[in-house]
């Protein structure tokens, strides 16, 4: 292997000269496994001669299939990036050439280079990720999910021991966090997954374990042309990427409420379970063992850098140190609380419902069920195709509150939290909702949004692309409700979505719990 090293640092230096490629300046980019070189509009990227116990690029011919391989299993992900593979090749004369017709002494895969700016851990960094975004990138993985191959479950569940023990081997070794929390983390870990063991298993024989991306973290999305699009899948090892799609989700997850986009990872969350069955409400309880190991992992591959950068101003410990600490709150999770929020048509309530979700522990946020989309749901109808006036009746009425009930018990019995968006003019159904939280001990809040007819006239004539069939008929017919008994929290919702959204906050910060409160709760 020291021959193809030294062989390698003529070819380093030969893509890191401006002169190679005819422009006047190379980036070179170097990370544990690879050297990637951007010039101009192009971006080569050759495999390090490395040799580690997940891979194994000692030799040429091993370096050639894995950039083969990186090729085949990227493609379908960014077939706009990734273009072949091409060999450095030794010339006649004894020059380096790329492509050319001399023997290859080095292969790389060969890309369109985008802008690097545009990857969302840079985004993020600069601006919360918006709710659009968010959901465009909650499509993307859904499509992948779907797209990608069943695997075997087996080899997935008995990785998983593994990663939660060499993370604590990792962590014990760097001796950088407290002995106290490292033990904790790693007893919680393996408690949780004892626990969930049977759910996994289940999940496998119901082909949720597929070759997924494996590496979703937020550096490996970018945006083109306004377009998201996920690149660097893990090629090296098709096992380590052969899990269940929830653990591939939980990745981008983890990495957006580390990134300070909570709010984009709840959008996200909500906007995926829309999209696929793979992430049903019956596998909620597995996301917090799921994105702390995660978060564990990311600690420990910020601080292996420690040891190749020079980190005197301490950023990179701090990295570390906050995905570490993430990874330990993520493994105990705040109890889960419900949220019923009311109000006649126009109110606002869907605003309302995705501005507090992102906020209401435990992470990634509630789940928000939405009366207009259940509805629909029921009658087998796309979410923006208008139902008939038959659809609204009351027996129909009716079966759309209690599937809003029954899915709002089963998600809580999740131990995770909840916000209901329907009218909730009814005292039955607000009584039957409440009773939920009652018999389940559970925080409960209930909001009811009210707004004058002229408002909510004008936001409903606003609409468009929207679940909700309200018109402004609709808007005076509900004036003539029956509103009496109504022992919810009234909030003004007249003025702005964000005037809401901070009346709304103040009523829920006095009936539960906020995260930040369990955890120090939890720490004392």
């Amino acid at each position: 292997m020291s021959d193809d090293r030294n062989m390698q640092q003529d070819v380093i230096a030969f893509l890191a000269n401006p002169s190679t490629h005819g422009v006047d300046h190379v980036t070179r980019i170097d990370t544990h496994a690879a050297h990637v070189f951007l010039a101009g509009s192009r971006a080569l990227k050759i495999k390090q001669a490395v040799k580690y116990p997940f891979l194994d690029y000692s030799t040429l011919e091993r370096r050639k299939g894995a950039c083969e391989q990186e090729i085949a299993i990227n493609r379908p992900f960014a077939p706009q990036i990734y273009r072949g593979v091409v060999a450095i090749t030794r010339e006649g004369d004894g020059a380096l050439a790329i492509g050319g017709v001399g023997e290859p002494v080095e292969w790389a895969v060969d890309m369109a280079r985008f802008d690097e700016t545009q990857t969302l851990d840079h985004l993020a960094a600069s601006a919360p990720v918006s709710h659009a975004l968010a959901v465009k990138i909650a499509d993307l993985i859904a499509a992948a999910h779907a797209a990608a191959p069943v695997a075997a479950t087996e080899p997935w569940l008995r990785s998983i021991p593994a990663i939660i023990a060499g993370n604590t081997a990792a962590f014990r070794a760097a001796r950088l966090f407290p002995k106290g929390a490292i033990d904790r983390l790693d007893q919680e870990s393996s408690a949780a997954l004892a626990g969930l063991r049977s759910s996994l298993e289940q999940r496998g024989k119901e082909g949720f374990v597929r070759r997924c991306h494996g590496d979703l973290h937020l550096a490996n999305i970018v945006l083109i042309e306004d377009k998201p699009v996920i690149f660097d899948a893990i090629e090296f090892d098709a096992q380590i990427a052969s899990i269940d799609v929830l653990y591939d989700l939980a990745f981008v997850l983890m990495d957006l409420i580390h990134a300070g986009s909570a709010a984009a990872a709840n959008s996200l969350f909500n906007r995926y379970l829309t999209r696929t069955p793979a992430a049903n409400s019956d596998a909620l309880a597995l996301l917090p063992l799921l994105m702390s190991i995660r978060a564990a992992i990311r600690a420990n591959v910020t601080l292996a850098r420690l040891a190749q950068a020079d980190d005197r101003d301490g950023a990179i410990l701090r990295k570390a140190t906050g995905y570490f600490e993430l990874a330990s709150r993520l493994i105990a999770p705040a109890p889960p609380r419900l949220v019923a929020i009311g109000g006649l048509s126009g109110t606002g309530k869907s605003v309302l419902a995705r501005g507090l979700a992102g906020s209401i522990a435990p992470p990634p946020g509630a789940i928000v069920l939405r009366s207009d989309t259940i509805r629909k749901e029921l009658f087998g109808v796309e979410e923006t195709d208008r139902l008939p006036e038959s659809a609204y009746q009351a027996g129909n009425s009716s079966a759309v509150y209690q599937a809003l009930t029954r899915s709002a018990e089963r998600i809580l019995h999740q131990s995770h939290s909840v916000i209901v968006d329907a009218v909730y003019a009814r005292e039955d159904e607000r009584q039957a909702i409440a009773q939920i939280a009652r018999s389940m001990n559970v925080p409960f809040a209930g909001i009811f949004l009210v707004a004058d007819l002229d408002t909510r006239i004008r936001r409903i004539a606003g609409r468009s692309g929207d679940a909700s069939d309200a018109t402004p008929a609709v808007a005076r017919q509900q004036q003539s409700y029956d509103l009496a008994g109504l022992d919810w929290n009234l909030v003004d919702a007249s003025g702005t979505p964000d005037d809401t959204l901070a009346r709304s906050r103040s009523v829920l910060s006095q009936t539960g719990k906020t995260n930040a409160e369990w955890h120090r709760e939890r720490a004392d």
